[in-house]
């Protein structure tokens, strides 16, 4: 096998592995490598038609990507619906993700009362968040979920940093659930705290 035949074997290669993401920006991103590959591969053999349906193909996934990543902590493609802990859509979502959410949040248990909300982005379902007052000001996150396809975009910054969402529940302070998988906080300006992130809220800028 030539070290072209490798090549054009590899951007096959990763075409495919691209189709098999579920974070929706990952799955761009490797989709536009794999077919920058492919054009020179097809290139190098003269196949035109096959350069031609790369190029394209990069040129839609280079629109897309510019898309994502200028939206990706714009406030205005995000939402934050309000529910009541025992809303059934909200039951049902818990219920769909129940093992996804055992895998990064294994202490979750839903408890009764407290507050609860839906972040969507667009018409997409983005994460759930439930959370109780622990008293002083302090809102403790029960739950901090976000799907597959959105963790490239870190919903979280929308939610604690630019929303004002538990700042406007009179919260001064949130704790983080204990022993999240993966936790994402330090990014966001949270400081640990034994087991758990914590952040000083502030009221966003308007």
């Amino acid at each position: 096998m030539s070290w072209l035949d490798l090549i054009g074997w590899g951007g096959s290669a990763l075409l495919v592995w691209s189709l098999l993401q579920t974070r929706i920006l990952r799955l761009r991103l490797l989709n536009l490598l794999g077919c920058l590959v492919l054009t020179g591969f097809n290139w190098a053999l003269q196949v035109w038609p096959m350069v031609g349906l790369n190029i394209v193909l990069a040129i839609i996934n280079i629109v897309y990507l510019r898309k994502l990543i200028s939206t990706r902590h714009d406030e205005k493609v995000y939402s934050v619906v309000s529910v009541a802990p025992d809303d059934p859509m909200l039951n049902y979502l818990l219920g769909f993700h129940a093992s996804d959410i055992a895998n990064f949040n294994p202490s979750f248990k839903k408890s009764e009362g407290g507050l609860a909300f839906i972040i969507m982005r667009g018409d997409d379902l983005a994460g759930m968040m439930l959370a109780h007052d622990a008293g002083n000001g302090v809102a403790q996150i029960d739950l901090d979920y976000v799907t597959q396809r959105f963790r490239d975009f870190s919903p979280g910054y929308f939610v604690f940093k630019q929303s004002g969402l538990f700042s406007r529940h009179g919260f001064v302070k949130v704790l983080t659930p204990p022993g999240m998988v993966e936790p994402y906080y330090g990014r966001l300006g949270f400081r640990a705290e034994r087991d758990r992130y914590g952040l000083d809220l502030i009221a966003p800028e308007r």
